[in-house]
């Protein structure tokens, strides 16, 4: 089957959803105000709260929510064929994703910009608050060791990118500096710095000597080891130790500084990497070589874990925390919510679109796909290195030679990836802070200390060394645990959602329906998770690190609903 149709009958589901369905949402069930005065100019600090254009802060959601995850959830999906993976990102994308991140991202704005931790403690309860607090701050942990491991893995991998990545940061501090001291808008600086950031890319690509290649400096794969430690682990080790110092300053810099300018930057990458992938596939239209669907899984069965596999790309707790904890706080204009909210769920499933053709359409046979996919195992280790060959591949279509569009690639991924890192690490040092204010414990209310918490626990997380990957599986080892906690999260946010718009008196069917479905997928598949595999039950291999984690999740989000659920109870009372 030609992958442009597919492709195009997608996107033209895509464009219906936002011009129509967003609208309705908005109008009759956000009903947006645009004379709200928004948290970013009520309490405007120069800071966090800073009011932003709306193409601006477009630029800093999208990137923030469109990190490496809605390319290696789709990476490993289509291991039980395209179709499913498919039909998940388009239809979870229009009436999960996107109801859920405008729905967030309006609840904040109209209580004071407040995270979504906080506000479970107004429309269910302290408890809540608090357990949602702890599933919170797990959940941001994992992000910053996971998305750490996928910058840290790339750029050992690809080290023609790195120059590029560092290039980068300068560039945007000065744009931020310009845009702050109103000398000029920061639109043309962005593409210029895009321009020199590709640039660089492709002249890295075939000079050596601009290629940053730890693995060579420490004496390389055959190298006898250091301290116990292989050249690829040392290469691994510094690249943690240079990014958490990185995020450490990143992430405590005022959003206009460094976060807004850069955000913007790789929004325009972003743009240009769909443009330039959509366009090679319009016009040399591959034929889609892989299974609709894998009948040869074993006892690996799609339903559930496909929910959990593609979260991002379809729907994703985490962007429920940017929405409320760092978007909500930027917002000019009340009913700028749908452009920013729906239409950024919509960019980010165009990406995990793109990721499945891209996979999907790069092997000559389907008997060559399905040696590559030979295990769900096969298909986690290398999904992401898939993408950056598939989609460089296809970008051959456009005459772009093959080792620049690679490098192009894993820039516009590593990009994304720093991105949701440094945006986590400030959400986590936030959650640090309200703990603080609860416990009253004055160092974790202070935002030095509080960084360096964040910036400690998720370097410690990653560097685990127990795992098939040595020093780093931190990373590799909690993916599996990613899927499903943040599934967990995006339904907790719906349910407050769902409580606040049922208080207002309007219709709650639209944020009941995904917020049960994904419920009752995340719980089933966590509880077989937890239960059966991670426990060591049975055959299964025990492992201490995802059952400790998952249980406590689990436990704490079946908590929370049963407050919930006696809060309705209480409520009805109230009523009758």
């Amino acid at each position: 089957m030609p992958s442009s149709i597919v492709a195009a009958l997608s996107l033209l589901l895509f464009f219906i959803g936002y011009r129509y369905y967003s609208r309705f949402l908005a109008e009759k069930i956000y009903q947006l105000d645009p004379d709200y005065m928004t948290p970013a100019h009520r309490f405007n600090d120069g800071v966090d709260y800073v009011p932003a254009n709306k193409f601006v802060l477009l630029g800093h959601h999208f990137t923030s929510i469109a990190g490496a995850a809605p390319i290696v959830g789709p990476a490993i999906a289509v291991y039980w064929g395209w179709l499913p993976a498919m039909l998940w990102v388009v239809f979870g994308t229009l009436f999960a994703a996107g109801v859920h991140d405008f729905g967030t991202m309006v609840l904040s704005v109209r209580n004071r910009g407040q995270s979504v931790g906080i506000l479970a403690d107004k429309l269910v309860g302290h408890r809540a608050k608090l357990l949602f607090l702890f599933i919170i701050l797990i959940l941001v942990l994992m992000v910053n060791a996971v998305f750490a491991w996928v910058i840290s893995s790339l750029f050992i991998s690809f080290p023609s990118s790195v120059l590029s990545i560092f290039i980068q940061i300068p560039l945007a501090i000065w744009i931020g500096f310009r845009a702050y001291r109103k000398t000029g808008s920061m639109v043309i600086p962005s593409v210029i710095v895009l321009v020199v950031m590709y640039a660089t890319a492709v002249i890295a690509s075939y000079v050596p000597l601009l290629q940053i290649d730890l693995v060579s400096y420490f004496g390389g794969e055959e190298a006898t080891s250091w301290f116990g430690l292989s050249a690829t682990e040392w290469a691994f080790l510094t690249w943690i130790i240079i990014l958490m110092t990185y995020v450490y300053f990143a992430s405590t810099l005022p959003v206009w500084m460094l976060l807004q300018p850069r955000d913007l930057i790789n929004a325009y990458q972003l743009i240009f990497g769909l443009v330039i992938l959509y366009l090679a596939l319009f016009i040399t239209s591959p034929e889609i070589t892989a299974p609709a669907t894998n009948p040869n899984t074993g006892d690996v069965s799609w339903f559930p874990l496909l929910f959990i596999t593609i979260a991002c790309g379809a729907i994703s707790g985490f962007h429920g925390l940017v929405s409320s904890g760092t978007t909500a706080k930027q917002l000019d204009k009340e009913t700028d919510a749908r452009f920013v909210g729906y239409l950024g769920a919509i960019g980010e499933g165009s990406l995990a679109l793109i990721t499945i053709v891209a996979i999907v359409t790069y092997f000559n046979t389907t008997g060559e796909f399905l040696e590559h996919y030979h295990s769900f195992e096969a298909a986690g280790a290398t999904g992401l290195a898939i993408f950056v060959e598939g989609a460089a591949y296809l970008a051959t279509g456009l005459m772009i030679p093959l080792q620049a569009a690679e490098t192009i690639i894993a820039v516009i991924v590593i990009s994304f990836a720093a991105t949701t890192l440094d945006t986590s690490v400030r959400l986590m040092r936030y959650i640090i802070n309200e703990l603080g204010e609860e416990y009253s414990i004055k160092p974790l209310k202070q935002m030095h200390p509080s960084t360096m918490i964040a910036v400690g626990l998720s370097a410690a997380l990653v560097l685990l060394p127990e795992g098939p990957r040595g020093l780093g599986s931190g990373g590799y080892l909690l993916w599996p645990l990613f899927g499903t906690s943040n599934q967990l999260l995006a339904g907790i946010s719906l349910l407050l959602v769902t409580i606040w718009l049922k208080r207002k008196g309007r219709s709650i069917i639209y944020t009941l329906i995904p917020m049960l479905f994904v419920l009752f997928m995340t719980l089933w598949a966590m509880t077989e998770q937890v239960v059966f595999q991670w426990s060591g039950y049975g055959e299964a291999d025990a492992n201490l690190l995802l059952f400790s984690f998952g249980a406590l999740i689990l436990g704490f989000t079946i908590w929370i609903f049963l407050e919930a659920i006696n809060l309705f109870r209480k409520e009805s009372q109230q009523n009758s």
